[in-house]
């Protein structure tokens, strides 16, 4: 099969599954060449394993540290007929690079919010792990079934208060336009909270207490984006904000449930990038096109791999790990200074349809997009008959 991308408004509904083992293996080059994690993790459970932050800790933990790694996922496997996903085929490529390291890697792939997955996990950590020291919760889905009740929650990108109007880049059109959304509903903002918030990262946390896996000592973080005064009408002062808001109360509940063996957790602000999630949010690509011209002018951008391996040596395991004011890991440092937030509301006021590509960096931008996918990766010919199937090893 030739495989060429098809785009349809914010998502892509294909993959290129060698595309996708050349992103995974540059990853891995990157972790490889800044040297070994002083005092690193040496077993590992990344919730949300398969693409973005998430498959960036896996590939951290592995190739910096030497974990073991068991990640969960919730991904397609392709056919003779049909490409997978994006994260499968992410995880296929992981799953053999890490054979090759000879490093102990599994995974599990299914719905991450039942308590039939937490309960596999469980299984495989006490036959095959030990106790896990780094529990990373990176998920991002649209929807969750509650598992005692049945119900099923989706959340809403919605601001709370009162509708906004604000510039837009509509990359389906590749125009600056302008969107309207209206304010989030009382329901629309608990349904957010249910599916995005901190209640399903404690639940795990409290499984794995209860199961007696976790060492003494054990590390928990779970990835946010909050963003500043730009983005905050969409994002931070939004259902998302809100969701967000449950993480710090999570937080608190998680290093109650853990004292007695000195558990600590965190939640980590990282930088805006181009992920499935962030694409389908109004504002972002507009924003993170404009973030990408000034800190790539300014020598400071990082992608997904650049920001966790810099959170795992500077926050997680480093001596002097960096908080902001609100005591989250403060990786995303470099985007929210001053400056750089004045330099992007500069390109933000003026920035029109035919200055998109001279006053920001939406070029990148696309091109990142596409990555996610396997497709405007180097050293991939494109008009190659590949085979869409490819096999995980080590599924559990």
């Amino acid at each position: 099969m030739v495989i060429k991308p098809k785009i349809r408004g914010f998502i892509c509904t294909n993959a290129h599954p060698v595309g996708c083992a050349e992103h995974v293996k540059e990853q891995i080059e990157y972790v490889k060449a800044q040297g070994p994690i002083e005092n690193g993790p040496k077993n590992v459970l990344v919730i949300g394993a398969s693409t973005g932050y998430g498959l960036a800790t896996r590939i951290t933990a592995t190739f910096g540290s030497g974990a073991n790694t068991l990640g969960i996922f919730f991904e397609k496997e392709g056919t003779e007929k049909r490409t997978g996903s994006a994260g499968w085929y992410n995880s296929a490529a992981f799953h053999e690079e890490a054979s090759k390291a000879g490093v102990w890697a599994k995974s599990i792939n299914g719905d991450a919010f039942s308590d039939e997955i937490k309960a596999k996990t469980i299984e495989a950590i006490k036959a095959d792990m030990g106790k896990i020291d780094l529990v990373i919760y990176s998920l991002a889905s649209p929807r969750r079934t509650d598992p005692k009740t049945g119900e099923v929650h989706t959340s809403t990108l919605k601001p709370i208060g009162q509708e906004i109007t604000t510039k837009n880049l509509n990359t389906s059109k590749r125009i600056i336009d302008s969107v309207t959304v209206e304010a989030a509903n009382e329901d629309e903002i608990a349904n957010t909270i249910k599916v995005m918030g901190g209640e399903d990262w404690e639940l795990w946390l409290e499984a794995l207490n209860e199961a007696n896996v976790l060492a003494d000592n054990f590390k928990t973080t779970a990835y946010t984006y909050i963003g500043k005064e730009l983005t905050w009408p969409i994002y931070g002062h939004a259902t998302i904000g809100k969701a967000k808001e449950d993480l710090d109360r999570a937080t608190a509940a998680i290093k109650t449930l853990t004292a007695d063996i000195n558990g600590e957790a965190y939640v980590s602000s990282l930088n805006a990038v181009v992920t499935q999630a962030s694409s389908a949010i109004p504002i972002m690509p507009l924003y993170i096109s404009a973030l990408f011209k000034v800190m790539k002018e300014d020598g400071t951008y990082e992608g997904t791999i650049e920001q966790i391996d810099s959170l795992f040596r500077e926050n997680l395991y480093g001596n002097t790990p960096r908080f902001d004011a609100d005591g989250h890991l403060f990786q995303n440092y470099k985007e929210l200074e001053d400056d750089v937030q004045q330099r992007i509301q500069k390109v933000w006021d003026i920035v029109d349809t035919d200055s998109i590509d001279e006053l920001t960096d939406y070029i990148g931008y696309h091109n990142e997009f596409l990555r996610l996918f396997g497709f405007g990766i180097d050293h991939v010919n494109y008009e190659d008959d590949v085979s869409p199937v490819a096999d995980i090893e080590h599924m559990i």
